[in-house]
C-alpha cells in the first residue's frame, strides 16, 4: 500500500488527524484541494483564531447543542485541556477570555495555524494542496484508497474524510464528502444553516429604521407555533437590513430553522427582553419612577437613559403612548403594556441566511452509523469521518473547533492504530 492513512482535508479536524496519524508513526498523506492548510482555522474568532473552550467537561457538552453527547468519548481521549496543552506545548501561549474562550496571546490566527501546519510536516506527513480528490475507493466493504481529480490514485489502510461541511466555501467546505460517504451506504441528516443571521420581513426591519443598532446583554427567545419557549440565549444582538445578527441572534438561529421546517414556512416569534435583570413589574416600577423624577420631561426624553433611542417611537407606537406625554398625564394601564413590550419586544422572522452563509453546517453523517470511540464507519472498515461533516454542532465560542480537534484526534489515533494492526498481519 501507498500510505497507512490517508487524511483527505486540512482543515482543523483534518490537520489535527493527520498529527494523531504521525504521532503513531503511520505513514500519513493529508490532502487538500485549496492552496493553503488551515482556511477556516485561520479566519475562526474574527481572525483571532478561538482554539477551544475552557468549561467544565459537562458545560462544554450543553454548548453543543446538535448531538454533543456523541464527544463523550472523543473528548475524554482528547478534550479542551488537552487542547490547550498541546499548542501551549508548540510553544503557542494561550489566554482565557469571557465565557472560557481561549485565545493565543498573539491574538493571530496564523500563529496557531503555523504552528499546527509545522507539527504536521515535523512528523512526516507528506502534504499536497491544490489536489482535489474526486472520490475515497471501497472493495469488499472496505477502504481501498482514494481517486484523484487528476485520475491519479493513492492506496491506503485508512482513509479520514475531513472536508467539513457546506458552511463558509470560500474555506473549501463545499459538501464534497456528503457523496463519498453516501458510496459507503452512510445516511446523510438533513442539512441546515446554524449560527446564522435570521431573516425578517416585519415592516420595521424591511425599513431599515433599526439598522445599525447593537443590543447589549439582552435576553433573545424562540417560540413554537403554540406558544411554547424553545430556547432563550442572552447575548448581544444586532439589527441589520435584513434582520438580526450578532451571537444572542446565532445562537438561536437552528431553533428558528428546526421550528419552521416543523411548521413548513410561516414565521417564528422571537421576543427580545432589554432588560432581563428586572421583571416585568421592576421594569414598570423603575420607568415610571424616571417620569416621575422629571415630570415635565416627554416621556421619549425620559426613556432614553434605560432603553435605545432608535427602539423607543416602535415600543410607544405599540404600547399605544403618546411620546410627548408626561408623567402626570402617564395612563398606568398603558404604562403596564410597555414593561411587558420591553421585557418581549416581538419580532416576527421567517428565516435564516444560506448554509453558505452561516458559520456551522447542521446535519451531517448519521453518527448510529459512526464508532464514537474512534470515529471510524461502522458500514465500511477503515473509514473515519471528523469534524463538521459530522452531524455535529455547536455554538460559537470554541466549541466546534473543539469538536473538530477532538473527532480528528480520535480519528488520527486509531486509524493509525488499525492500519498497524493491518500491516502485522500482512507481514
Amino acid at each position: 500500500m501507498d500510505y497507512d492513512v490517508i487524511v483527505v482535508g486540512g482543515g482543523s479536524a483534518g490537520l489535527m488527524a493527520a498529527v494523531a496519524a504521525g504521532e503513531k508513526g503511520a505513514r500519513v498523506l493529508l490532502l487538500d484541494k485549496g492552496d493553503k492548510l488551515g482556511r477556516k482555522l485561520g479566519i475562526s474568532g474574527g481572525g483571532r483564531c478561538n482554539v477551544t473552550n475552557n468549561k467544565e467537561f459537562d458545560d462544554l457538552i450543553k454548548w453543543i447543542p446538535g448531538n454533543g453527547r456523541f464527544l463523550y468519548s472523543a473528548l475524554s481521549q482528547f478534550g479542551s485541556r488537552d487542547i490547550i496543552a498541546f499548542f501551549e506545548g508548540l510553544g503557542i501561549a494561550l489566554k482565557e477570555e469571557d465565557n472560557g474562550r481561549m485565545f493565543p496571546v498573539s491574538d493571530r490566527a496564523k500563529t496557531v495555524v503555523d504552528a499546527l501546519v509545522g507539527q504536521v510536516r515535523s512528523l512526516g506527513v507528506e502534504v499536497r494542496i491544490n489536489t482535489p480528490v474526486e472520490r475515497i475507493l471501497y472493495a469488499d466493504g472496505q477502504v481501498s484508497g482514494v481517486l484523484l481529480k487528476n485520475g491519479t490514485k493513492y492506496s491506503a489502510a485508512c482513509v479520514i474524510a475531513a472536508v467539513g461541511g457546506k458552511s463558509v466555501p470560500k474555506t473549501g467546505s463545499t459538501g464534497d464528502g456528503y457523496p463519498w460517504a453516501e458510496d459507503a451506504g452512510h445516511t446523510i441528516t438533513k442539512l441546515f444553516p446554524t449560527e446564522v443571521p435570521i431573516t425578517s420581513g416585519a415592516a420595521f426591519i424591511q425599513s431599515k429604521e433599526l439598522q445599525g443598532l447593537s443590543l447589549r446583554e439582552i435576553e433573545l427567545t424562540v417560540w413554537n407555533a403554540k406558544g411554547k419557549k424553545l430556547v432563550t440565549h442572552t447575548g448581544d444582538m444586532l439589527f441589520t437590513h435584513f434582520g438580526l445578527s450578532g451571537p444572542a441572534a446565532l445562537r438561536c438561529s437552528q431553533y428558528v430553522v428546526k421550528e419552521l421546517d416543523k411548521q413548513a414556512g410561516g414565521t417564528v416569534r422571537v421576543t427580545v427582553d432589554l432588560m432581563p435583570n428586572s421583571s416585568a413589574d421592576d421594569v414598570y416600577r423603575e420607568t415610571f419612577n424616571l417620569t416621575a423624577a422629571d415630570p415635565k420631561k416627554a416621556i421619549k426624553n425620559v426613556l432614553k437613559t434605560v432603553i435605545p433611542e432608535k427602539l423607543i417611537p416602535l415600543l410607544l407606537i405599540r404600547a399605544e403612548l403618546d411620546e410627548m406625554l408626561t408623567h402626570d398625564n402617564i395612563p398606568k394601564a398603558k404604562w403596564i403594556e410597555l414593561s411587558k413590550l420591553i421585557k418581549a419586544f416581538p419580532i416576527p422572522v421567517n428565516g435564516t441566511l444560506s448554509i453558505e452563509d452561516a458559520f456551522v453546517t447542521g446535519g451531517g453523517v448519521h453518527l448510529k452509523e459512526i464508532d464514537p470511540y474512534s470515529m471510524e464507519s461502522k458500514l465500511t472498515s477503515g473509514l473515519y469521518f471528523c469534524g463538521e461533516l459530522l452531524d455535529i454542532h455547536g455554538y460559537t465560542g470554541g466549541y466546534n473547533i473543539t469538536a473538530a480537534f477532538s473527532t480528528g484526534h480520535a480519528a488520527g489515533s486509531n486509524a493509525a492504530i488499525k492500519a498497524s494492526e493491518l500491516r502485522a498481519t500482512l507481514s
